[in-house]
């Protein structure tokens, strides 16, 4: 690989920028969402967003954490399956709308089921989040 194809170093080049990413990570992981969810939630996006790098992180962290290798593998289909409650399809119908940014969502009626299960803080934390795994998986992406 030569020097000009060579991957960047985001953590050497602008590295106070890198360490604001990751106390905003902290900030937005540490704002009450479940960690199950958050693992659910990160694996989700890093799917979507090819990440290799990511997805394979984010589904030992979550197998690490308890999570099944069942529900694991059903997260690609996660509207079709049983395996996830109500509370989770929300959280991950919200993922799929904030990471593939459709032009054609209507984001009322998915806020609406997040306060089902929600409260107002936590709902933003949950959006933090995902905000935060793209960056981060966009970072990913772009050292392949």
């Amino acid at each position: 690989m030569s020097a000009e194809t060579a991957p960047f170093r985001h953590d050497i080049n602008v590295p106070a920028v890198y360490q604001a990413f990751i106390a905003a990570e902290t900030a937005a992981v540490g704002a009450g969402v479940d960690a199950h969810l958050v693992h659910l939630v990160k694996l989700r996006a890093s799917q979507l967003n090819q990440c290799a790098f990511c997805v394979k992180m984010h589904s030992k962290e979550a197998r690490d954490d308890g999570e099944t290798n069942e529900r694991l593998d059903r997260l690609m289909v996660w509207s079709h399956v049983s395996d996830f409650t109500a509370k989770e399809k929300a959280a991950l119908a919200w993922t799929e709308a904030l990471t593939q940014l459709p032009t054609h969502t209507e984001l009322g009626p998915l806020r609406a089921a997040l306060r089902e299960h929600f409260s107002d803080v936590e709902a933003s934390a949950l959006t933090s989040v995902i905000a935060m795994i793209n960056m981060w998986n966009r970072l990913g992406v772009s050292v392949h």
